[in-house]
């Protein structure tokens, strides 16, 4: 299992509130069979309107750190949009706050969502727009942001903290670390005995 304890990589500033589920992968996307491709859909219709738009500008191409505002994944429950997202290259969300369901879709991806004053949100998005290939890091030990000789607390519930850190995440890790255990159990009931587990 895979224990995330940290993420480090290039921040991408985009510091807007209630940015809901249909702007992050548009719902005509919502029909795949399979997750893979949706990367390059993120913020499609977003970026179509804004050609200035963080997800298009080549500062901020291969950023893995999305810095975002107020109520971040709002809307609908679709698990397209931390799909999208993490296809496109992001591996941890600092915001204000997030849509509940939102969160748990990303923790069950591995993506860290945490939570950072506004205040301290608008000083990220500020140095990560003043220097785009400074390395930004969420440390989910020290709770909090660095960026540069910046250094703001973040915040996020116990319980997904601990799953992410301790590995808990990932529900396939767990199950195959168990693999053992699985088939012992399927040995013990008798109209298993004729299949290979």
């Amino acid at each position: 299992m895979q224990k995330i304890e940290n993420i480090t990589g290039r921040g991408v500033p985009l510091f807007l509130d209630d940015i809901d589920t249909d702007r992050i992968i548009p719902a005509r996307y919502l029909r795949c069979v399979t997750f893979e491709g949706l990367g390059a859909h993120a913020f499609e219709d977003d970026r179509k309107q804004d050609p200035r738009h963080p997800f298009d500008d080549p500062r901020f191409q291969g950023g893995h750190i999305l810095i975002a505002g107020r109520n971040f994944g709002c809307g609908s429950s679709r698990e397209h949009a931390p799909q999208a997202l993490m296809r496109w290259g992001i591996q941890a969300v600092v915001a204000e706050s997030f849509a509940e369901i939102f969160f748990g879709n990303c923790t069950s991806l591995g993506i860290p969502c945490v939570i950072a004053s506004r205040s301290d949100l608008q000083k990220l998005a500020d140095a990560v727009a003043a220097n785009p290939a400074m390395p930004v890091t969420v440390d989910l030990m020290k709770n909090e942001v660095r960026a540069g000789d910046l250094q703001v607390s973040c915040s996020m519930p116990d319980s997904a903290r601990s799953s992410l850190t301790t590995g808990q995440w990932d529900f396939l890790g767990q199950l195959l670390d168990g693999a053992a255990d699985i088939k012992k159990s399927a040995g013990k009931i008798p109209y298993l005995n004729h299949f290979k587990v």
